[in-house]
């Protein structure tokens, strides 16, 4: 590692690095954490760990300097069924946080530690950097979700947000009208295999097939549980003009047995 930034390693061996090189600010907030990792990854999308078996979790690189030494080491962590696993990645030596953590998920990368998301064409993100944004770990609130439920609102519909419709079926709808049975689900366009905006991936193919194909085959599941316990599911994809999602789920909901809240 080479560059006018960089300390050599005889710079600190007779006091530790500099906090900036390696603290960061107490105070600030998960938003700004994760903006930081993602700038130092090269983007949200770069910064996912394969756990297997279709899973996927988003990483994030620690620094620290650890007691009795004057070297700034690198972690790789993540979040796996409770637990966080930690893949140590080496030293690093730069002036500042920033060139450090972007240090970390170079090496990272280089262990070959990392998969990327890839990006979908069409509906609403139209730009990778859109689409990791949009993507980042986020299960609800997103653009589309929102829209349709403002819609819906300004329509007189109440209802519940990212719920069970059944408390005992592991499966979260993103609205739902309890009284009238109606569970509303708002479908990314990549994650669900839209037949529309679907575009194979060219970087671990097979992983995000497999994965995509695991989510359809959840999606048909959830579909004939809530069916079979009397539910109507209307699924509503991303790229769905929102005023016409909005007067079809409208409509399923008034037209549904019992009353629509």
């Amino acid at each position: 590692m080479t560059g006018p930034t960089k300390r050599a390693q005889s710079g600190w061996n007779q006091a530790p690095p500099s906090d900036r090189a390696w603290k960061g600010r107490p105070s600030r907030s998960r938003t700004a954490i994760a903006a930081e990792q993602d700038r130092a990854a090269g983007g949200r999308h770069r910064r996912l760990v394969d756990l297997g078996q279709g899973r996927v979790a988003r990483a994030s690189v620690e620094l620290k300097v650890l007691p009795g030494t004057r070297r700034i080491r690198a972690y790789l962590r993540w979040s796996d069924s409770g637990k966080s696993p930690a893949r140590y990645l080496g030293q690093v030596e730069h002036e500042t946080r920033a060139e450090n953590l972007a240090e970390g998920w170079r090496m990272a990368r280089e262990k070959g530690l990392l998969t990327e998301e890839p990006v979908a064409e069409g509906s609403w993100a139209s730009s990778s950097a859109v689409r990791a944004s949009m993507r980042g770990n986020r299960n609800k609130d997103t653009k589309p979700e929102l829209r349709l439920r403002s819609l819906l609102h300004q329509q007189g519909l109440r209802y519940r947000v990212a719920t069970r419709p059944l408390p005992d079926l592991r499966r979260t709808a993103d609205m739902v009208f309890s009284k009238a049975k109606v569970a509303v689900f708002v479908d990314g366009c990549y994650w669900h295999g839209c037949p529309q905006h679907l575009r194979p991936a060219t970087v671990n193919a097979g992983f995000w097939s497999a994965k995509i194909e695991g989510n359809r085959a959840r999606d048909a599941e959830t579909d004939r549980l809530l069916r079979e316990a009397g539910w109507t599911v209307v699924r509503v994809w991303e790229h769905e003009d929102p005023v016409q999602a909005a007067a079809r789920v409208a409509g399923i909901v008034r037209g549904a047995p019992g009353p629509a809240t």
